[in-house]
């Protein structure tokens, strides 16, 4: 039964996404029929118009709980109504990623459709993309890559990366563009042409697409895509190989002619990975190298400082038992580093006491929030901070390295930097 915007249980929703014209006919909506909601798309682009009319431009309205954040992308419009309190600047940057997914789709060329005809109707080209799309603004509420502008790497031996990484240069050097193996959303190896370089805001949208596709995954493929953050107005051809249901090969290339020597590339690519046992060891490290608190190495020194872990009803709803194990020195609980000179970062797998997919969406929003704060031009920025919850503490600090760290809201804040400090260890 699909939605519209009269029906209770579309209005119930916590948060829209929209992508229109702007002659305001639709193109895509999170939720409910876009035909059927004509009607409020043409509501979203008056809005639009009236304030250009005024030779101004509109960024977002807040109405009540609501917060409508607007990005107007030449003849593309895309909306967000939200009442999920994530920041202006969060809501915003999601727009930008599904733009972003939109051109990966099209290329940014589609702008000349609508300078020949304003009413031109684009959702039939993207006519069966709605699980990529839907897909993207999942992983809004779990991928730390959609508010870091980062990608990350699976752990693996020095030796297993450099024999990946020795296979995917003799293919670059032969004139593909880009050479990405991946597991999952996990970077293995990138390689590119002489002075080339691969945004992480077009691996994040190429891997999603590629993940969200079931084709991709029965059968060898290739398919013209773009990377608008490397050219947004021409097609790259990304042929696509599944090794195993997580690991996968994307070979990029101008040519629209080079599926047979992609695929010969492939199989040699391919004879290198299994003599080296890399695809071995890659579904070893998915299984066993994750990153747990409980490995960030103890500070003697704060033992006797540091406050004893206890639960509360914030993130942790339930009681513990006194004999289960919380979190990592100090009661650190979970933290995210990124290298600002790798545009990489890792974070620490979820544990007690962030037990479920709630609260864990509930940290990722607080992460968001208190990096919007540590960019924030108009207010800031603000470099180091702790803040303290009901039900946690944070401490976030922007160095070349940005390292937002969770701990049990009874942690003291001196034994929360020593922590801080350790994680830095850990990872360096």
């Amino acid at each position: 039964m699909f939605q519209d915007d009269g029906s209770a249980s579309w209005r119930k929703r916590k948060k829209h996404f929209f992508i229109l014209s702007n002659s305001g006919k639709p193109i895509y909506s999170r939720y409910g029929d876009e035909h059927k909601l004509a009607g409020f798309s043409a509501t979203l682009q008056a809005i639009v118009s009236f304030v250009e009319d005024s030779a101004d431009h509109i960024k977002f309205v807040r109405a009540g709980k609501h917060q409508i954040v607007f990005l107007v992308k030449g003849p593309i419009y895309l909306v967000c109504i939200s009442c999920t309190e994530e920041s202006f600047e969060g809501l915003r940057g999601q727009l930008e990623l599904m733009y972003g997914q939109m051109l990966l789709i099209l290329t940014k060329s589609v702008n000349r459709c609508f300078e020949k005809n304003p009413k031109f109707d684009m959702a039939p080209l993207l006519g069966g993309t709605d699980v990529v799309f839907r897909s993207l603004i999942h992983a809004f509420s779990w991928n730390p890559a959609t508010f870091l502008h980062a990608y990350t790497c699976l752990p693996l031996a020095q030796a297993t990366r450099q024999a990946a990484s020795t296979a995917l240069q003799d293919i670059a050097d032969s004139g593909v563009l880009f050479a990405l193996l991946m597991c999952d959303h996990k970077v293995i190896s990138l390689v590119g042409a002489q002075k080339a370089t691969l945004h992480p805001d077009d691996i994040l949208p190429l891997a999603n697409f590629i993940l969200s596709s079931e084709s991709f995954r029965t059968s060898e493929s290739f398919s013209p895509i773009c990377l608008p953050r490397y050219n947004p107005m021409a097609f790259l051809y990304a042929y696509v190989h599944f090794f195993d249901e997580n690991t996968y090969l994307t070979l990029l290339t101008p040519r629209s002619d080079a599926f047979y020597d992609l695929k010969d590339s492939r199989a040699r690519i391919q004879d290198v990975l299994l003599k080296s046992n890399v695809l071995l060891e890659v579904q070893r490290s998915l299984h066993e190298n994750v990153l747990h608190v409980e490995d960030v190495p103890i500070d003697l020194s704060s033992q006797s400082t540091s406050a004893p872990a206890q639960s509360s009803q914030g993130l942790n709803s339930q009681p513990l038992s006194s004999d289960e194990a919380i979190g990592g020195p100090a009661g650190l609980w979970h933290f995210v580093y990124k290298s600002v000179y790798l545009d990489q970062y890792v974070s620490s797998e979820f544990a007690l006491p962030i037990r479920n997919p709630k609260q864990q969406k509930r940290l990722y929003k607080a992460y968001q929030k208190v990096y919007a704060s540590m960019h924030d031009k108009a207010t800031g920025p603000h470099r180091t901070q702790f803040r303290r919850h009901e039900d946690y503490g944070e401490l976030p600090r922007h160095t070349p390295q940005l390292t937002p760290c969770v701990w049990n809201f009874l942690t003291d804040r001196l034994v929360s930097v020593s922590s801080f400090l350790q994680v830095i260890v850990l990872i360096i």
